[in-house]
C-alpha cells in the first residue's frame, strides 16, 4: 500500500497526539476543551501525513522513461514501442504538448513545409495545407499518441534524475501536484501542499524536455518603474487583447516579428525592438520553402554557397534591409544555424508592414520609464504593453544530475555532433540538437534502434539464466541417477553425515 494511503501511520499519529494531549494536560498546559484535543490529534495527523507523502513510492520499469510529452518524446516513445521497447512518458503538465496547446498564439503556423514537421511512421493527413496552423497541428499530435496507443504519467514533474552504478539504472524522482503552491517547494513542503513524490528507475533514461521548456525573461533597467503590463510572448494570444493600447514588441525572432504582424491585424501600430543584427528570408525561393531550396542545396553544395544564394535571393526580393533598421549578420543564415542553432525570420508578411510604416523598428531599450521607455539612441516612447517575445530555454541542468558533463550550462549537448541524442550510462537526447522537429525525428529513430538491441540482448541474458540452454537440459535428461553410498554401520567408529545432494543451479 502507499505511504499516503497507509492507515496504521494516521493510527499512529492519533495515539500519539492523544498522548501528547494527556501529558500537556496533566502539566496544566493544555486547554481543557474537545475542540482543542481534536485541534491536536488533526495537526499530529497532518505531520503524519506530510511525513508519509513526502517518502517516495518507488516504481522499477522494465524499458525506457522519457522525460517529456512534446514532439520529440512521443516520436521516441512511438519508435521504441514499435521496436517492442516498453516505455513510459513523464510530463510535468497535464496533457501532452503543453507548449503548443498553452503558449502559443492564435495565429500561429509551422514555418516550414509539413513533410518536415511529421513525427515518425504517421503522416499528416493529406488534405492538411502546406503550413498547417497551430490547432491542426494539435489535432495531429493528439491523433499520434492515441493512435500509438503511447503510456503517459501527466502532472510528474522531474526534480532530479540520477544514474546509481550500484543498481545500474537512473532514478528519476518526481513531484506530482495540480496546486502551484508546491512547484519549486521542498519535499516536505510539497507534500504540504498535496504533491506526491515518487521514484521511477530505469536503465534507459531518454531526456526530451525540448529546446522550450521555460521563458526568458530579461531583466529590463527600470522596468519596476514601469505601470503598464509586460508579459512573455508565451503568454500572448491575440492582437484583440490590445486594440487602442501602444504595444513594444521586444525581440525580432520568428516569434517577435509575427507578434508585431497580428497587433496590426487588429489596428495597432506596434514598435519591434530589433537588438542586433538578423536574418530575414522569404519564406518561399520560386515558389518553393526556402528550408526545403536550403537542405537540397546543402546535398549538393558547400555550406558559403548555399548561404550567398539566400541572401542574394532575399536582396532581389525584399531589397535592402538595413535602411529600415534590419542589418543582416555577417555570416550567412545557415552558417548561424549551424554553429548556434539560431533560426532565421521566415518572413510571413512583417516586413511589408515594416515598409510602409505599419510596424515602427526602434534600437536596444536603454531602461523603462513609468510610462514608456528610452531607447539606446535616446529616444523616449511612451507604451501600455511590453511584450518580451525573447526566446526560449532548455530546463535539463536543473534536474538531471550530469557526472558526464554531457550537457552545457545552457542545457545543450556540449559536443554537436551527428552522435549527441547518445550519452552514457543509458542517457540519450531527443530534440536537443537545435534542427527543430526534423531533427528530433531523427533523433528518435536512432535511440530506439540503439534501446531495442541493448534491450533484446539483456532480455535473452536474463533468460539465459533462468532456463538451461538447450544442450545442457539434455545433458541433463541423459545422465544417469547417482546411487547413494551410504556407509555401513561399525560399532565404535565416528559418527558420519550421510552424503546430501546438491540441486546444480543452472
Amino acid at each position: 500500500m502507499p505511504p499516503y494511503e497507509s492507515h496504521s501511520t494516521y493510527a499512529a499519529a492519533e495515539a500519539a497526539a492523544e498522548a501528547f494531549y494527556s501529558e500537556q494536560e496533566y502539566m496544566g498546559k493544555a486547554a481543557n476543551d474537545d475542540s482543542n484535543r481534536r485541534l491536536c490529534c488533526r495537526s499530529a495527523v497532518t505531520v503524519a501525513a506530510v511525513a508519509a507523502a513526502a517518502a517516495p513510492v518507488v516504481t522499477f520499469w522494465n524499458g525506457a522513461i522519457v522525460v517529456g510529452a512534446g514532439p520529440s518524446g512521443m516520436a521516441t516513445a512511438a519508435c521504441l514501442q514499435l521496436k517492442g521497447v516498453p516505455c513510459l512518458i513523464l510530463e510535468k503538465s497535464d496533457g501532452i504538448a503543453s507548449l503548443w496547446k498553452h503558449n502559443t498564439y492564435d495565429r500561429l503556423h509551422l514555418h516550414i513545409p509539413k513533410e518536415f514537421c511529421e513525427l515518425p511512421h504517421l503522416p499528416f493527413p493529406a488534405d492538411f495545407p502546406t503550413y498547417p496552423n497551430r490547432r491542426q497541428f494539435i489535432q495531429y499530435l493528439d491523433n499520434y499518441a492515441a493512435h500509438f496507443k503511447l503510456d503517459f504519467r501527466f502532472n510528474q514533474q522531474v526534480t532530479s534524475a540520477a544514474f546509481d552504478p550500484a543498481a545500474a539504472c537512473w532514478k528519476i524522482t518526481t513531484r506530482s501536484c495540480n496546486t502551484s503552491s508546491a512547484a519549486g517547494a521542498g519535499l516536505a513542503a510539497a507534500a504540504a501542499a498535496g504533491a506526491v513524490v515518487s521514484e521511477f528507475r530505469a536503465r534507459w533514461l531518454v531526456v526530451a524536455s525540448g529546446e522550450n521548456a521555460e521563458a526568458v525573461c530579461p531583466v529590463i533597467p527600470g522596468a519596476g518603474d514601469f505601470k503598464g503590463r509586460v508579459l512573455h510572448s508565451s503568454r500572448y494570444k491575440s492582437g484583440a487583447d490590445y486594440q487602442g493600447l501602444r504595444v513594444l514588441v521586444v525581440g525580432a525572432g520568428n516569434s517577435g516579428m509575427e507578434i508585431a504582424l497580428d497587433l496590426t491585424n487588429f489596428n495597432v501600430t506596434p514598435s519591434l525592438v530589433v537588438r542586433g543584427p538578423v536574418h530575414i528570408l522569404p519564406r518561399e525561393v520560386f515558389g518553393k520553402s526556402t528550408f526545403a531550396v536550403a537542405m537540397k542545396l546543402l546535398k549538393t553544395f558547400p555550406l558559403w554557397f548555399t548561404d550567398s544564394f539566400l541572401v542574394w535571393y532575399a536582396w532581389a526580393l525584399m531589397g535592402d534591409t538595413n535602411s529600415y533598421g534590419l542589418h543582416r549578420p555577417a555570416e550567412g543564415p545557415m552558417t548561424i544555424k549551424t554553429k548556434l542553432g539560431k533560426t532565421p525570420v521566415l518572413d510571413v508578411g512583417t516586413f511589408a508592414k515594416i515598409k510602409n510604416g505599419d510596424i515602427k523598428v526602434v534600437p536596444a531599450i536603454d531602461h523603462l520609464t513609468s510610462n514608456g521607455a528610452q531607447f539606446a539612441d535616446g529616444q523616449v516612447q511612451q507604451f501600455d504593453a511590453i511584450i518580451l517575445a525573447t526566446g526560449y530555454r532548455s530546463n535539463v541542468p536543473q534536474w538531471l544530475n550530469d557526472n558526464c558533463n554531457f550537457f552545457s550550462e545552457e542545457g545543450f549537448p556540449r559536443n554537436p555532433s551527428p552522435k549527441a541524442w547518445k550519452g552514457e550510462t543509458g542517457l540519450y537526447i531527443a530534440g536537443l540538437g537545435r534542427k527543430g522537429i526534423l531533427g528530433a525525428a531523427f533523433d528518435a529513430k536512432n535511440i530506439a534502434d540503439d534501446i531495442s538491441q541493448l534491450f533484446f540482448a539483456a532480455e535473452l541474458e536474463s533468460h539465459a539464466r533462468v532456463q538451461p540452454a538447450p544442450q545442457q537440459q539434455q545433458q541433463q535428461l541423459l545422465r544417469k541417477p547417482q546411487m547413494l553410498q551410504v556407509p555401513s554401520f561399525q560399532p565404535n567408529a565416528p559418527t558420519t553425515r550421510p552424503p546430501q545432494l546438491h540441486t546444480p543451479m543452472n
